[in-house]
């Protein structure tokens, strides 16, 4: 434990004596800073998707350094400091873990998770998709939002219903796609599909953002191959000579 709170200390001292010194760092802002907390938190979750430990070290610390920046910007507007951000988190976890420090009785992850819905609105939310950011990918979000209402039943009862759902909402998109409906309706129509596809992916289990994501790296190293196993420029060859090489990276990559 000392070890851990020496390093987070030599950090804080690090993070004073740059933002007093280094031309750089004096004139970051929160919102300076913003893109590139974004851009850190993707790059951890690249290193997560390839389970690369050492790059998730070095993007771990990459993103608590942003945390104590924003900390350090805030305490010199004489807003919080990182200690009033710690306690929060602190009385957080304590306060919404009542089976942990209190005297409730859970029966597993989800009565756990549908207590934490339940003190957040005790604690004075509005809705319980209050807590989803507005600027998540939308893929995440619609899932996001999904798991959140789950937890006070707003749920089908099994993935059957879910997958008819599915298939009632393709119905309607091939007859507006068929039709002259406007744009906008069929837009509309095609996110019904990605909502309910999404949701389907969430009753059996499979993490639509990371299960997208791994067919875009698959891809992208087959198409790649083709790129650096043409014989010819793509442009002349047929889709039949691209199909074959793609069909030859399915088999080697």
């Amino acid at each position: 434990m000392n070890e851990k709170l020496e390093a987070f200390k030599e950090l804080l001292e690090i993070m004073d004596t740059l933002r007093e010194k280094c031309p750089w760092d004096k004139v970051q802002t929160i919102e300076s800073l913003r893109n590139l907390t974004i851009e850190e938190t993707y790059e951890l979750a690249d290193a997560i998707l390839d389970e690369d430990y050492p790059n998730i070290k070095e993007e771990i610390g990459d993103l608590l350094l942003h945390m104590v920046f924003y900390s350090k910007i805030a305490e010199e507007k004489g807003e919080f400091n990182i200690a009033d951000a710690l306690t929060s988190i602190n009385e957080k976890l304590i306060r919404r873990h009542p089976h942990i420090y209190g005297d409730v009785a859970v029966n597993g992850e989800e009565d756990v998770k549908k207590n934490w819905e339940q003190i957040k609105m005790e604690e004075g939310k509005k809705s319980i998709l209050s807590g989803v950011p507005r600027s998540l990918p939308a893929m995440v979000k619609a899932y996001r939002m999904q798991d959140k209402t789950k937890q006070v039943g707003f749920e089908w009862e099994n993935k059957d219903q879910v997958w008819d759902k599915l298939e009632e909402e393709i119905g309607e998109f091939k007859e507006v796609v068929n039709s002259s409906a406007p744009k906008e309706r069929i837009e509309d129509e095609f996110g019904d599909i990605l909502f309910s596809l999404i949701n389907y992916a969430r009753y059996i289990g499979v993490d639509p953002e990371t299960a997208l994501e791994k067919v875009n790296r698959k891809f992208k190293s087959r198409f790649e191959y083709i790129e650096a196993n043409a014989t010819k420029t793509l442009e002349a060859m047929t889709l039949e000579e691209m199909d074959a090489l793609w069909d030859e990276a399915k088999q080697r990559l």
